[in-house]
């Protein structure tokens, strides 16, 4: 008989990708298991994770709001209601085994899942737990982690360390820089700066390089600039006919591979998911953490990387005024360069999802 899997989370791509990648591993190595997704409603993984072909179940969910204390009141009624509806949700499917990869609805459906006495595996993406997390994991069967060290937050006995799942199709970059540089309209000869903000962007990293233009064509190099669809046409309506024919801005990236294949430095922000992807890619790194994420994750996911020698890092406070100029030393120090892609590829895990898809199997079949 089938084997049947639920995995839950979401809410920003860096749950979601994952949570795909797990997926499709499963169904590599178990074609015919039945996999079903819990996200959150109203989040992106109601859309993303149909798009990749899986059924999702939506549970109303929310996170604690710091801004305006009086939209929590609701909170602890939509909790209840969540974990009755994942109750459910597990029986009527009859689940086998439950992961979780963060976001809202892990929390709910893995706490449920725990009550029944279902096998749950959680995927931890960063290097500090979150809150919801360390709860589950007193009762996790497993807990899959992308750094080391992690037993301070979790049981030691149980802890396994993975890395992250990535888009494998993002990180296919042997031999595409050519085309990669053919496709973006670029100079062959140039050096090239690839910032990414992610699929949202990030407001500190536009204004950054808007300010650091002129420098950066000074110096002879070409930007990628991936500024989310959010900041695009106010950034084309203020640079409009002054930015230069070297400054390549677009809201979102199509194709991540061609972007990395042809970046000889890289600027990103560092969600758990970004970072995995530059320990395959191998490519000197800048990392300019988000400050608006909970318990500061992403400045220590950074730290665990600066430590190793791996990847440069900018505070977001300060990133107006010094990180074109950090991008311009780093330029300039072919043996940095050197140093940091070398260091960062000592990181890499490329093969996470098959590794969490088989210790999932291993624990139903036990």
């Amino acid at each position: 008989m089938a084997h049947r899997v639920i995995i839950s989370g979401g809410g920003t791509g860096g749950h979601i990708f994952p949570a795909i990648a797990i997926a499709n591993a499963l169904k590599n190595i178990s074609p015919d298991i039945e996999i079903l997704f819990v996200g959150a409603n109203g989040k992106m993984e109601m859309d993303r994770v149909p798009a990749a072909g899986y059924e999702i179940v939506g549970l109303d969910i929310a996170g604690i709001n710091r801004q305006s204390p009086l939209k929590n009141i609701s909170l602890p009624f939509k909790m209840i209601k969540s974990l009755w509806k994942a109750r459910k949700v597990l029986k009527d499917f009859k689940a086998e085994a439950a992961v979780g990869v963060g976001g809202y609805a892990s929390g709910p459906l893995l706490m449920m899942a725990n009550m029944m006495g279902l096998p749950t595996v959680i995927q931890e993406q960063n290097s500090y737990a979150g809150v919801t997390n360390k709860k589950l994991g007193a009762k996790a069967k497993k807990i899959c982690v992308a750094y080391e060290g992690m037993e301070k937050f979790f049981p030691s006995d149980r802890v396994l360390l993975t890395g992250n799942p990535i888009r494998k199709s993002s990180v296919a970059i042997e031999g595409k820089r050519e085309e990669a540089i053919h496709a973006f309209g670029l100079d062959h000869e140039k050096r090239t700066l690839l910032v990414t903000g992610g699929s949202l962007g990030a407001l500190t990293l536009n204004d950054s390089i808007k300010s650091g233009i002129s420098e950066l064509v000074e110096a002879g190099i070409q930007v990628i600039w991936q500024c989310g669809s959010y900041y695009y046409e106010k950034l084309q309506a203020e640079l409009g006919e002054s930015l230069p024919e070297s400054i390549k801005l677009m809201p979102f990236l199509e194709r991540m591979d061609y972007a990395y294949a042809a970046a000889d430095v890289i600027v990103a922000r560092a969600g758990a998911g970004t970072i995995s992807e530059l320990c395959v890619i191998a490519k000197p790194v800048v990392l300019v953490p988000s400050p608006n994420v909970a318990d500061d994750h992403q400045t220590k996911n950074a730290d665990a990387l600066v430590q190793k020698d791996a990847a440069l890092m900018v505070k977001d406070s300060v990133a107006r005024e010094s990180l074109v100029p950090t991008v311009l030393n780093l330029f300039q120090d072919v043996s940095k360069q050197k140093q940091l892609s070398e260091n960062i590829n000592k990181l890499a895990l490329a093969d996470a999802d098959e590794v969490i898809a088989k210790e999932v199997l291993r624990l139903i079949e036990k």
